[in-house]
């Protein structure tokens, strides 16, 4: 057992799970003043139900093990409850419970990501439902088809998924998804559009319509985000070796030529660079360089984060030409920054991309990869939602929506104020 390692994974963990109140600052600072509690809560509430399902049954479907290809949808129901897990094997680098942990984070801040395209109009309630049924079906068997691999001693390919093992064998290269581009972000992404379109337009949604409340809460929240998102791409490596370390320099690198980008397009535009821009800026550029952590000399790391940056700050007004209400830009940031993150190593991946190899095969993987990860989440999540809707209700009263939520809901406010005596 490697104590270095296994103490490198921990502590990833660790940080990975901070993104979460991270998110929760990062929303909440974005939504009005009285929707704080309500947005913040749909992050906490993730913590709480995702981490009970990921130990009851959600890493059993996520890495059922196998050999040659994994099933589209697979358990194992030795791992129920992670009790075979208390066991390392002899030889192994870290205990199956560090690495269980570590994942469990990633499936924790997946859900939470999603509730931001419905911030200041859902209840909690309902959304707690969709949260546990969209990590049962479209979650944990994701996670499945793109993290749960085996390797060979030669460093091939003994089994996993469609998405990296299958890929290769059809077609000489499989996808790369260091990180989590796309069961994390276009999976999060395509399922806040399906959500956003399924609740309805806020009312009054309008551009410039709502603005967020407290800047400060959102450069909190991404700098929350961005220390833990170095367990998250780092920590993907499972050992403290010269990989993780790329993957730490291109975290600092792309996100930071992201902010840059934003801003200059927000010049441009609206003759201001902006708080809020300077944070989602960073976290577009965070988004895109989630799969390509690993892949990428520093440089390009750099240029993705230029790219992500300013399509990103251009992708987020779409809603409005559009016409769905995605509150908090979950498309515009993670949708499209994880498109053009996964797309981009087709182009620019070290020794398999397009500029290396003079050879197209890594784009066409990158882009089936992303393209069935999107429709699937975005089908299945938009059913789950209008089933919800449907029964249950998904969406308040556009009076209370009005009035602000958190009393409704919640029976708290976020900013209470007394007379000084």
């Amino acid at each position: 057992m490697d104590q270095g390692n296994t103490a490198f994974l921990l502590i990833a963990a660790a940080f990975v799970l901070l993104m979460t109140p991270g998110l929760a600052f990062f929303y909440g600072g974005l939504v009005k003043a009285k929707s704080v509690i309500s947005m913040m809560m749909m992050s906490f509430g993730a913590i709480g139900l995702i981490g009970v399902l990921w130990v009851l049954y959600g890493y059993a479907i996520a890495f059922p093990g196998a050999e040659g290809l994994v099933a589209p949808w697979n358990i194992d129901f030795s791992a129920l409850g992670l009790s075979s897990l208390l066991e390392a094997p002899e030889g192994a680098a870290y205990p199956p419970l560090a690495f269980a942990a570590f994942q469990a984070t990633f499936a924790i801040l997946t859900v939470a990501l999603v509730s931001g395209a419905i911030a200041d109009r859902a209840k909690f309630g309902a959304w707690m439902v969709f949260a546990g049924v969209w990590a049962t079906l479209v979650y944990f068997p994701v996670a499945s088809w793109v993290f749960n691999f085996g390797l060979a001693e030669d460093g091939s390919f003994a089994y996993g998924g469609w998405i990296t093992y299958g890929l290769q064998e059809a077609f000489g290269s499989g996808a790369i998804d260091f990180a989590g581009g796309t069961a994390v972000h276009i999976n999060a992404g395509a399922a806040a559009l399906a959500l956003a379109l399924v609740l309805g337009r806020r009312v009054g949604f309008a551009k410039g319509a709502h603005v967020p409340h407290n800047p400060p809460f959102v450069l909190l929240g991404a700098g929350l985000l961005w220390f833990g998102w170095f367990g998250f791409n780092a920590g993907s490596e499972l050992a403290a070796d010269n990989t993780a370390a790329l993957a730490f320099v291109n975290t600092i690198a792309a996100p930071a030529a992201a902010l840059l980008a934003w801003l200059v397009v927000e010049k441009i535009r609206n003759g201001k660079a902006t708080s809020v821009g300077a944070a989602s800026g960073a976290v577009a550029g965070l988004v895109a360089i989630t799969p390509a952590c690993a892949s990428l000399t520093p440089f390009w790391a750099i240029v993705l984060g230029v790219i992500a940056g300013a399509v990103c700050a251009v992708a987020v007004d779409l809603k409005f030409k559009l016409g769905f209400d995605d509150s908090l830009d979950v498309v515009g940031i993670h949708l499209v920054g994880g498109l053009i993150g996964t797309l981009y190593l087709g182009f620019f991946a070290n020794g398999s991309g397009l500029i290396y190899s003079g050879s197209l095969t890594q784009l066409l993987v990158q882009a089936i990869a992303a393209a069935a990860v999107l429709v699937y989440s975005f089908v299945l999540a938009y059913v789950i939602g209008l089933i919800i809707e449907k029964t249950m209700g998904f969406r308040v009263k556009n009076e209370d929506e009005l009035a602000g939520i958190d009393k409704l809901v919640h029976g708290e406010e976020g900013y209470v104020l007394t007379e000084v005596r």
